[in-house]
C-alpha cells in the first residue's frame, strides 16, 4: 500500500512539473485534476501511511507575525538578504528573501530571544543525534532544525490533537513506522526511534515531491494537501509561491523552520549565546536491565538525580523500565556512572523487590496497543458505546477517523486501535 502510495503521487507531482507553464497550467493537466478527487486522494493519506503527525503548531510558531510590532530590531532588509544568500548557497532548501520570511525573524528576535539560550543548550544534546540518522538517509542536515518548530526540544511535547514527542507524532503514523506504545512505553517520546521514524517518513516525502521544501510542508499538513495547493497556485513547485493556497497552520510552519535556521547559522551576531547543557550526547552510554526497575530505585543506590534518568529516557512514562518477556528496553546514562551502576546493579533488584513486596497496589498490567481493527456501525451504537467497548476515549475515535461530530451511520466504518477487547 505505501509504494502504491508513493507512485500514484509521483505520476501526479511529475505530470504536474512537466505540463506546468509560467502562468497557468496545461489543458493536459487541468483535465488530469479535474478526473482526481483530490480530497479523497488526501484522505486517503490522512488515514493511511502519510497521517499528518501534527495538524495544529506548536506555541514555538508565532501565528499572528503580521501584526507584531517588529520596528525596534535591528536587522536592515538589505543585511538580511545577504545573509539568507549565503545560507541558500550551501543549502538544498530555497532560502530566499521576503518580507513576509524578515516578519517572522524580526519576530522571534523581538519576542523571543529569551527562549534561546536554553534552546541551544538542548541542541548540544540532541542534534549530534539527528546529525547522525539524517546523514544516514541522505537527508539535509538541516533538516534538524525541524525538531524545534514541531516540539521545542521537548521529548514529552503533546500537542492538543495527541501528536507526541520530539517530531510529533500522531499514534497511527507512529505505529505504521514501527513507533510502538504501550502502558510502560511510548517510542515516540524515543529520541533515537523517533529521530529513525521521522527519517523515514521525510525520505517517503522526498520521494513523491522531489523538493525538500514541499517534503517539509507535507510533513505538517499533509501531501494531499500540498498536492492540491500546487495545482490551485497554477502548477508552481516554488513554495512560497503555492503557500497562500495552503493551510494556515502550514504557511506559518515552514517560514518558521526558514527563520530558525537563520537564528541558528547567525546567532553570534545577534548575540544568542547558549546555556551550559546539562549533558552531551557523547557522553552517554545504554545498558540492559534484567528486571522492572523504576527511577527512585536506581537514583537512590546510585545518586544519579531522577530529572537526569527522565531526560536521558524520556520514552519511559511512568519513570519505571519495565521487563517484558520478548522485549528488550534499555537505559541510557551517563558514561561514567554505567560502572557505578553494575557495581550496584543486585542491590538495585533486591531494592525493586522489597518495594513490590511492601506495595499494597500492583503496577499497572503491561499491555500492548493493538494494530488497527476496522469496526463496522451497527444500529443502536454511539461512540459513547464503542469506546467504552475498546478501552479507548471518544476523542481518540473521532481523531483517528477525521469525524467532526458524533454522529455514525449505520455500516459505516471506523478505525479502532483497541486498548481492551470485549
Amino acid at each position: 500500500m505505501r509504494k502504491f502510495l508513493i507512485l500514484l503521487l509521483l505520476i501526479v507531482v511529475n505530470f504536474t512539473a512537466q505540463t506546468k507553464s509560467d502562468t497557468l497550467p496545461s489543458i493536459s493537466s487541468q483535465l488530469l485534476f479535474s478526473k482526481m478527487d483530490l480530497s479523497r486522494i488526501d484522505s486517503l493519506l490522512m488515514n493511511d501511511k502519510f497521517h499528518s503527525p501534527l495538524y495544529d503548531t506548536t506555541q514555538y510558531i508565532i501565528k499572528d507575525f503580521k501584526n507584531i510590532d517588529v520596528s525596534s530590531v535591528e536587522l536592515s532588509s538589505e543585511v538580511l538578504k545577504e545573509r539568507l544568500l549565503r545560507i541558500n548557497e550551501k543549502s538544498p532548501f530555497h532560502i530566499a528573501y521576503n518580507p513576509a520570511l524578515e516578519n517572522v525573524i524580526k519576530s522571534y528576535l523581538r519576542y523571543a530571544k529569551k527562549y534561546y539560550p536554553a534552546l541551544m543548550a538542548k541542541t548540544k544534546y540532541y542534534f549530534p543525534m539527528f546529525e547522525k540518522y539524517l546523514d544516514e538517509y541522505e537527508i539535509p542536515l538541516e533538516m534538524k532544525y525541524l525538531a524545534i518548530v514541531e516540539s521545542t526540544l521537548d521529548p514529552k511535547a503533546r500537542s492538543r490533537v495527541g501528536a507526541t514527542g520530539l517530531w510529533q507524532f500522531m499514534y497511527p503514523t507512529g505505529l505504521q513506522y514501527g513507533l510502538k506504545v504501550n502502558s510502560y512505553v511510548d517510542d515516540r517520546q524515543d529520541p533515537i526511534k523517533s529521530t529513525i521514524a521521522a527519517c523515514e517518513y521525510l525520505s517517503d516525502l522526498y520521494k513523491i515531491f522531489g523538493d525538500w521544501d514541499l517534503a517539509l510542508a507535507a510533513y505538517n499538513s499533509g501531501p494531499g494537501n500540498v498536492l492540491k495547493a500546487i495545482k490551485r497556485s497554477g502548477g508552481y513547485r516554488n513554495y512560497w509561491n503555492i503557500r497562500p493556497y495552503l493551510p494556515t497552520e502550514t504557511a506559518g510552519y515552514v517560514p518558521a523552520f526558514y527563520a530558525t535556521m537563520y537564528l541558528f547559522e547567525y546567532a553570534q551576531e545577534h548575540e544568542l549565546k547558549s546555556d551550559l547543557p546539562e549533558i552531551y550526547h557523547f557522553e552517554t552510554d545504554t545498558i540492559h536491565v534484567k528486571r522492572t526497575i523504576s527511577f527512585d530505585q536506581i537514583s537512590e543506590k546510585t545518586g544519579i538525580s531522577t530529572d537526569l534518568l527522565g531526560l536521558l529516557n524520556p520514552a519511559y512514562k511512568m519513570d519505571i523500565i519495565p521487563s517484558i518477556k520478548g522485549k528488550n528496553y534499555a537505559l541510557t546514562l551517563p558514561k561514567h556512572k554505567v560502572l557505578h551502576f553494575l557495581e550496584l546493579e543486585d542491590e538495585i533488584y533486591s531494592l525493586a523487590i522489597e518495594d513490590e513486596a511492601k506495595r499494597e497496589k500492583p503496577l499497572p498490567e503491561y499491555f500492548e496497543m493493538d494494530k488497527r481493527i476496522r469496526y463496522k456501525v451497527k444500529s443502536g451504537d454511539y461512540l459513547g458505546k464503542i469506546s467504552d467497548k475498546y478501552g479507548v476515549r471518544v476523542s481518540d475515535i473521532k481523531r483517528w477517523n477525521s469525524l467532526k461530530n458524533n454522529r455514525l451511520k449505520i455500516g459505516q466504518r471506523l478505525s479502532i486501535y483497541p486498548k481492551r477487547l470485549k
